[in-house]
Order: structure tokens, then C-alpha cells, then sequence
């Protein structure tokens, strides 16, 4: 496939999953569809194609030289080294989220850390342990730990 049928097949794609996206956010968390529209977006992209370096620049409006050093930093997800790169669509798409939303309040230096520093806040935020612990906060319970203190057993 040529790099300008798959930048548009990638771009369809894309704004399928955002349309989608869009709908389900129009709808109150817990209402009856929403986590199924979003499960719909998320098995859209969970099959697609592996997207080229190339194409990925186009869409993130990058360098392919950018996309690559941020496929090296772990920001883009490797998902084929052989016989050429290939990157992951749901991280392209999380991250072309994450790369609009912060040229949008308009910052365009230091992409990378910016990129970098959302997704690590997200992977905590998506953490088991840590959703467990904020609900005993909101409850009240646990122990309050400060440098320095020690814990009563």
C-alpha cells in the first residue's frame, strides 16, 4: 500500500474513532451505551493496521525523524521493527489526542516532556492500587504518612 492510501485509510480511521468518541462523551458517565461506544472505538483501533513512521509525522504534523526519536523514548509504541517500523494505533491516537490538546493551549516547545509527563499522569491514574487508596481517602480511612513520622502498628 502506498504511504498516501494508508495516510488516508489511517486518517478515516481516525476520525471514525473520534466521531464515536465524540458521541460517547455527550452521554452521562454510567448512561447505557457509553462504555460500549467506547469499547467500539477502542476494538476499531485495537485492529487496525500498524501505521508507518511517515504517517504518523503527517498526522501528529512532526518530522518522521521526531516520530522516530519518540518511538525510541517509548512515547510511540514499537508494535513491528521488521522489515520496517510500525507503530501501535492506539498510542498514535492517544497521543495525537495529547499533541492537539497542548498546541491548543498553545505550547509547541517541548513536546516530548509535555507528551512524556501526560501519559505517565495517566498510567497512575489507571492504576488499580492507586484508585483503592483514593477511595479510602474520600472515606476517611487510611493513615496520613509524613516524612519524618513513623507508622503506629
Amino acid at each position: 500500500m502506498s504511504v498516501a492510501a494508508e495516510r488516508e485509510q489511517t486518517e478515516r480511521l481516525l476520525a471514525n474513532v473520534e466521531a464515536i468518541e465524540e458521541v460517547a462523551g455527550t452521554l452521562p458517565s454510567g448512561a447505557p451505551g457509553r462504555d460500549k461506544l467506547y469499547d467500539v472505538a477502542d476494538d476499531l483501533l485495537a485492529s487496525a493496521t500498524p501505521i508507518r513512521p511517515v504517517v504518523a509525522a503527517d498526522l501528529l504534523e512532526l518530522t518522521e525523524k521526531t516520530v522516530r526519536a519518540w518511538a525510541s523514548e517509548g512515547v510511540l509504541v514499537v508494535s513491528e521493527q521488521e522489515p520496517t517500523m510500525r507503530l501501535e494505533p492506539r498510542r498514535v491516537h492517544e497521543v495525537l489526542h495529547l499533541v492537539r490538546e497542548i498546541r491548543r493551549i498553545g505550547r509547541t516547545r517541548g513536546l516530548l516532556d509535555e507528551v512524556h509527563r501526560r501519559l505517565s499522569d495517566q498510567a497512575l491514574l489507571e492504576r488499580e492500587d492507586l484508585a483503592v487508596s483514593l477511595e479510602e481517602v474520600v472515606r476517611g480511612e487510611g493513615t496520613v504518612v509524613r516524612p519524618g513520622t513513623t507508622i503506629p502498628e
